[in-house]
């Protein structure tokens, strides 16, 4: 029976006509690339859940709204915030949260706002925290006291803010909703969006802020252990990282990167990437991007001023990524904006010399389009070093993982498809046709196909420099087994394109203009 089939027995009897269906040469792969977004839940055991229940922390739990959200993890919450930064960039994903605890031992952030004078003049206030705005109405008659209790009336009316507030005569106190050193990102101001908003400071009306409008005092940072090994096998592509303190961002480096047990190792084959932001002044992110070194990590450098929080950029600038990546891993991912997120004043942004030397020191970058909503300039990884310890650009852009991820799905598809239980042979084996054999040649060239297929979609190029490297071998100590040297020339992107404008002032008058 030189037919291999897999289900019909070979001494069935029984007349006429059976049918065995074998898929194998039919299916195309399919990419599921879910977003696992990781931040603070509200309150003990995380928010009331469906049909009463409550959601633990430290395990993850599909969301497919906003609402569903905030029902979940609470209003106000890290989640919450970020999950409509999510959705408000990628309408489509498969999402998941992972709701971290609060550290038990730590401080949560806090700032006040003073009422320094009262106003002489009514009008209304825009008060904008973590870059969300509520207005308050201000009488012309209000005292500082008066101002004070609308303000944290304002604030509570707004369910969504990362903060709680109350007042003390002309003071009002912020908290952050949750302990952590996170909660020091936390800005507040007043009339950010300025006269072309309709926002200006009613007259006479004096505010005062503490720590330059930022929140401070918050100590602590999250324990990621037990939320780590929960996540067991799942297929999380991308990760949205609310947390940048060198200890959560090494260990989700750990669980998505090379090693035996990462997600990118040889046994686990999951893939994958983390997102998250850092907010400080340009001196500070100098010092800070070379702490970092990681293929599998992209954090994205923000301005000191940004109103926004970075947890929030950190789930837009996943969502965005997830969204396109998803179309075309090899595509850059330069001036996809970033929705629902705040820039800094124009006054206050990184200049493009200092994105340049931050982009050098492992930090993605952003800047504004021209209308205005900020958007990813570059999207470096971590990535700055070899073992060695020398400069290395490897896996500098997150476009090269992820065209390798999509690399490696098709090749397995293809294998696991068309050579799920077949026997190995040396080249040359005079077999039956249809016998379930494969050889050394055979497996070349389905892998030579598979990469002219990659070459047609747009993710590698060179095929007869690969065709011409590309190795594969019986091993020599195992007659069972293939080894295979995969050298795919990655395709590159357009980012930067230079010209030298030689001018004239006017031609010699010598040249020849016939061939005008």
């Amino acid at each position: 029976m030189p037919i291999s089939f897999n289900s019909i027995p070979a001494n069935w009897r029984m007349p006429l006509y059976w049918v065995e269906v074998d898929p194998s040469m039919a299916g195309f792969p399919v990419y599921r690339q879910a977003i696992l977004v990781v931040g603070h839940a509200n309150a003990a055991s995380a928010a009331p859940g469906d049909g009463g229940s409550t959601v633990p922390f430290d395990i993850p739990i599909a969301i497919g709204s906003k609402q569903e959200a905030r029902a979940f993890f609470g209003a106000g919450s890290m989640l919450d915030n970020m999950f409509e930064r999510i959705f408000d960039n990628n309408f489509a994903a498969e999402v998941w949260g992972l709701p971290i605890a609060e550290p038990a031992a730590g401080v949560a952030a806090t700032g006040t706002i003073t009422v320094s004078s009262p106003p002489t003049g009514a009008g209304t206030l825009a008060l904008y925290v973590n870059g969300r705005r509520v207005q308050i109405g201000v009488a012309a008659d209000d005292t500082a006291d008066e101002v004070a209790t609308n303000i944290v009336a304002a604030i509570q009316a707004d369910p969504g803010m990362a903060v709680t507030a109350n007042s003390i005569a002309s003071a009002v106190t912020l908290t952050a909703r949750h302990k952590g050193i996170d909660g020091n990102f936390i800005d507040v101001r007043d009339n950010y969006g300025g006269s072309l908003a309709g926002e200006r400071m009613p007259d006479g009306l004096g505010l005062t802020y503490d720590n330059g409008g930022k929140l401070a005092g918050g100590t602590g940072t999250p324990d990621m252990d037990t939320a780590l090994a929960n996540l067991g096998d799942e297929p999380f592509e991308y990760v949205a990282l609310a947390f940048t303190d060198s200890t959560s961002l090494v260990a989700w480096e750990n669980e998505y990167g090379f090693s035996d047990s990462g997600r990118w190792g040889w046994m686990r084959q999951l893939y994958g990437h983390v997102f998250a932001s850092y907010k400080d002044t340009y001196q500070n992110i100098i010092t800070w991007g070379p702490n970092n070194n990681s293929p599998v990590v992209s954090v994205m450098a923000l301005e000191k001023q940004t109103p926004t929080a970075p947890w929030e950029y950190a789930a837009a600038y996943t969502a965005k990524a997830a969204r396109a990546l998803l179309n075309d891993p090899a595509r850059p991912l330069q001036t996809l904006t970033l929705q629902g997120c705040l820039p800094a004043p124009k006054h206050q942004k990184f200049t493009m010399a200092e994105l340049n030397a931050m982009s050098t020191v492992g930090m993605a970058t952003q800047r504004p389009n021209g209308d205005g909503i900020p958007a990813i300039m570059r999207d470096t990884t971590t990535y700055q070093k070899n073992l060695y310890g020398q400069p290395d650009d490897a896996y500098e852009v997150v476009t090269t993982l992820a065209t390798l991820a999509r690399l490696f799905r098709n090749q397995r598809q293809a294998i696991t498809s068309k050579f799920p239980r077949h026997k190995l042979a040396d080249d040359g084996t005079r077999f039956g046709p249809g016998q379930a054999i494969v050889t050394p040649k055979i497996i070349k060239a389905e892998l030579v196909a598979e990469y002219r297929v990659d070459e047609y979609n747009g993710l590698v190029e060179n095929a007869i420099a690969f065709k011409q490297n590309l190795i594969v071998e019986r091993d020599p100590n195992d007659p069972n087994r293939v080894n295979v040297l995969y050298p795919p020339d990655l395709v590159n992107q357009l980012r930067i394109f230079a010209v030298l404008a030689q001018f004239r002032l006017q031609y010699d008058r010598g040249v020849d203009t016939s061939l005008a």
